[in-house]
Parts: C-alpha cells; structure tokens; sequence
C-alpha cells in the first residue's frame, strides 16, 4: 500500500522541550488520530511537517514528495484546519473565494458556494461577525472545494456543537472512502477519534509511545476492575498500567483475549482512546 505520509526521526527541541525522534508512516486512504495531553507536542509536529518551523529529521515525505524540495506541489494537494486560519476580519466568505481562486488551481467555485450554503454560512458578512464556530465552518468549506489528496486539522473541531461536529465526521469519511484521500487530525476530543479513526499516534511529553491501527488496539487492550488480590495475580507482562481508585483497582491489559481465556469469570471490557490516554499518562507500571 503506498505511503501517504512517512516521518522518520522527526526531532525539534525547545529550550524546555523536545520533540524526540518521531517515526512512523501512514497508508493513503487512512485517516489518522493524533491524541495527547496540551503541551505533549502535537502541534509542534504538525508545524514541522507543515515546514512552520526548521525541525531535523531523517526523512520527511508527503504523498510521496520530498516536503523540503517540493513545498508548492504539496500545497496544491493540501488543505489545512486550523483553531485559528487568521484570515482577515474585514473579509467576506466571498472575497476569501476570489482571493483562494488564485491560489489553488483545483479550486470549485461552485462547490465553495454549496458548502457556504450547506453550513448556514453568510457569504457577504464580514468575519468579524462571525462566530468562533462558523469560522471552523468556513474552513472547512475552504478545505473541501480544493480538491485535496491530504487534509491535517489541528483541534479544528473545539468550538463546533455536537450536531456539526457529527456532521464533519461524516464528510471525513466520505473524503477518505474516495480513491488517495488521507486525513490526519490532531485532537483531545477522543470520542471523535472512536468513531472515524484507523490508526491512532500517542505523543506523550513529545515521545511517541505508540502507533496502532485503532482496530489492533481495540483487539489488543482491555480494561479490568478487581481487587487488590487479582491484581498481584496478573503477570506483569500482561500489565500495561493500573490505577488505584477507591474500593478497587482498574487495570489496563494488553492481550484481552488470551486473558480471557484463563479468566474466563472475569469481565475485559474494551478500552475507548481517553480511557487508553489516562491510563498512560496517570497509570502506575507493576512490578
């Protein structure tokens, strides 16, 4: 399968922080998640790759291109959300088209005024009027009447009600499902991520602790509530992380199957992406 993005020992460091030899690459027609906690450095990959900020690394390629040697090809093939696109505030919906008209050579303008329409987005209205929520709509609108073969969005859904935001996941899917289309989407709301992702980056004080599709980690983790006594039991090797709560414990396990085999009176039951996140970032190792 070809690649739609590969990164091999992708490293940036900060005074107090780095981004330490990131590597892993990502199959066209994919969408990936990216979770992790503020400040564990999600951004700072996604302006890295974006070539935002200098960043070392070994290789570094989107769709197949060299991002250092062939920035405006990849442009063409790449649309970027945002928190914040900062696009003038004077502006209208239809004078950002014009201007992007130019800018992009696949531009619809015919499909930029559909999804103008679609997202209840006034078209002359200046963005200074404008909502936090509907300026996410209207970039979105802008991402999709470009004909993009790889979308990045970073925390492009806060702000948006549950009903749009359900809506834009289906559209993600539909933009994947088509033939190239790759989407990367970096975010801390992780029930989003449940339902559309198929692989999924864990970064954690800027390592990356790991990189799965979200259907082996559905099959490979489980959670477990017992008692003290169980817990001393469990092979440390089966152990990923526990936590003590008040009358019992919670306890991360990988190879939920084969366990269930032996503890067949036990209930595993399936890890969503934040129970998965806790555990790793607050969950004690056993020893």
């Amino acid at each position: 399968m070809q690649q739609a993005l590969v990164i091999e020992n992708l490293t940036k460091r900060y005074k107090d922080f780095t981004l330490d030899h990131i590597s892993f690459s990502l199959p066209q027609g994919t969408i990936l998640g990216i979770i992790g906690e503020n400040g564990s450095g999600k951004s700072t990959l996604i302006n890295a790759l974006l070539g935002l900020i200098p960043a070392d690394y070994s290789r570094l390629e989107l769709l197949g291109k060299n991002i250092a040697a062939h920035p405006n090809l990849i442009k063409q093939d790449l649309a970027v959300i945002f928190d914040d696109a900062g696009y003038d505030e004077n502006f209208t919906p239809l004078q950002i088209g014009k201007f992007l008209s130019h800018v992009y050579k696949n531009w619809d303008a015919d499909s930029y005024r559909s999804y103008l329409k679609r997202f209840d987005l006034p078209a002359k209205k200046r963005l200074k009027t404008f909502s936090r929520g509907m300026k996410t709509k209207l970039e979105f609108a802008i991402a999709f009447s470009h004909s993009p073969k790889f979308l990045i969005m970073d925390e492009a859904t806060n702000g948006l009600d549950p009903v749009f935001r359900d809506e834009i996941l289906d559209l993600l899917r539909e933009f994947s499902e088509e033939e190239n289309h790759t989407v990367l989407i970096a975010s801390h709301i992780t029930s989003d991520l449940d339902k559309i992702a198929d692989y999924v980056a864990y970064i954690h004080h800027g390592r990356l602790l790991f990189f799965q599709s979200y259907d082996e980690l559905q099959n490979e983790y489980g959670i477990i509530n017992c008692k003290k006594s169980f817990l001393d039991n469990l092979n440390p090797e089966d152990v990923v992380y526990y936590r003590k709560e008040d009358y019992s414990y919670r306890v991360l396990v990988k190879n939920r199957y084969s366990l269930k085999q032996i503890f067949q009176d036990v209930e595993i039951h399936s890890a969503d992406l934040e129970e998965i996140m806790l555990f790793y970032a607050k969950g004690e190792k056993l020893e």
